[in-house]
Parts: C-alpha cells; sequence; structure tokens
C-alpha cells in the first residue's frame, strides 16, 4: 500500500487521539473513587451491622426493665395484700407471724429486684449512648459516600466531555485519509494497540521497542510512500 509521506505523517494526529482515548478509558476504569466507595461501602456493612448488635442489646434491656416492673408490681400488690390482711386484726397470733414472715421476704425480694432493676435500666443508659454513637458512625460513613460519589461522578463528566471532544477531533481527522489507509489504522485500534507510530531512532513509536539492523536497513530502502508496518506490533510505521 502507498500513500503520500504527508498523508502518513497526519497518521500521528490521529494516533495522538486515539491514544488519549485510551488514557481516558483507563482512567473511567481505574478511578480512584471506585476504589474507594468499595471500602466505604464495606465499612458501611460493618458499621450497620455493629448498630444493628447494639439495638439488639437494646430491646433485651428493655424486656428485662419490663420484666422486673412486672414482677416488682406483683410483689408489691402480694404485700399490699398481706398489709391489709395484718391490719385486719382477725387472724390467729400463728398465722400473723407467718404473715409477718411472708411480708418480710416481699420487703427483701422487691429490694432485690429494685436494685436489679436500676443496674438494668444503668446498663440500658450505656447501651442507648452504644446506639446513637454507631448511628452517628453510620451516618459519618454515609456521608463519606455521598461525598466521594459527587467527586467521581464531577470525575466521570470530565471524561465524558474530553471523550466527546476526541470523538469531534477523530472524526474530524479520519474523514481526510484514503478508505485503504484509514482500515489498515483501524484495524490495529480495533486490536488494542496504537494504529500509527513515528520511527524514532531506531524504535517504534507504538511499541517502543528497538528494531534490528536488518529491518531499519529494509525501511531505509523503501519509498516514502510505501506503507510500512512495525515487525513487532503491526502499527503504521510513519517515517519522518
Amino acid at each position: 500500500m502507498n500513500a503520500e509521506p504527508q498523508t502518513q505523517l497526519r497518521l500521528l494526529d490521529l494516533a495522538a487521539v486515539d491514544a488519549e482515548m485510551l488514557r481516558l478509558r483507563h482512567r473511567r476504569r481505574t478511578l480512584p473513587e471506585d476504589k474507594e466507595l468499595d471500602r466505604l461501602a464495606e465499612e458501611l456493612r460493618a458499621r450497620k451491622d455493629e448498630a444493628v448488635g447494639k439495638e439488639i442489646r437494646l430491646d433485651d434491656l428493655d424486656r428485662d426493665i419490663k420484666r422486673h416492673e412486672k414482677e416488682l408490681a406483683q410483689v408489691r400488690m402480694r404485700e399490699e395484700k398481706d398489709t391489709d390482711l395484718q391490719r385486719g386484726g382477725t387472724l390467729p397470733a400463728k398465722q400473723l407471724t407467718e404473715l409477718q414472715h411472708e411480708l418480710d421476704s416481699l420487703a427483701r425480694r422487691k429490694s432485690i429486684i429494685e436494685d436489679e432493676t436500676l443496674e438494668v435500666m444503668e446498663q440500658r443508659e450505656a447501651a442507648e449512648a452504644d446506639l446513637q454513637h454507631a448511628g452517628a458512625q453510620v451516618s459519618h460513613v454515609e456521608s463519606q459516600i455521598a461525598e466521594v460519589k459527587r467527586h467521581r461522578d464531577e470525575a466521570l463528566a470530565d471524561i465524558e466531555t474530553a471523550e466527546r471532544r476526541c470523538t469531534t477531533d477523530r472524526n474530524a481527522i479520519a474523514g481526510s485519509f484514503p478508505a485503504d489507509l484509514l482500515a489498515l489504522y483501524d484495524s490495529r485500534v480495533r486490536a488494542g494497540g496504537l494504529g500509527a507510530g513515528v520511527l524514532n531512532g531506531g524504535k517504534c513509536g507504538a511499541c517502543r521497542i528497538e528494531l534490528d539492523r536488518g529491518e531499519l536497513a529494509r525501511i531505509n530502502a523503501a519509498p516514502a510512500e510505501r506503507v510500512l508496518q512495525c515487525p513487532e506490533c503491526d502499527a503504521i510505521l510513519v517515517r519522518k
């Protein structure tokens, strides 16, 4: 295939645009914000699990308090009933003695329940503070996620703007090439490499590999209009 040397030289402009497109695609795939969002998502799951554990602990303590309050109410009702019987003055002495023993026992039991209730209520107060702290941590991570997403979206918007500009530039440049030359160039781009690279100091500008003397001799002997390809990466070699 032949093409005017100036036409081949313009391939470098097209290759520069395609190289920028490759950089933009790489940047899109490797945004640091995406990695940070993955880390924050994992942290958020851990924080939420921790908050759920704190909430379960608080619910358990609430049930304990209700149980103690119910038991305390039952003891007080029995104590009031026994006190009314004692004050009635109609019971025999033996039964009054037994009744007093029961009242003493109820008083001790009531004191124990009240102490236990107070202890559980103190535990509940601490557990509620722990839950509030855990909730604050969840909110903090959620705010971090929102902030990182904002930065990520701004970065993506910048990339999309640059990609549109590159597409416009590429269409404008590509339209000036002969169809067969552009097809050859594009075949290398579709293969995942650069379509063209300048030959500089015996090195291919597309793959950065230095060519051996035999290849360089063949290249130097070829007419200027001959379209040559790198023997290593098949990119079009542009000679200046």
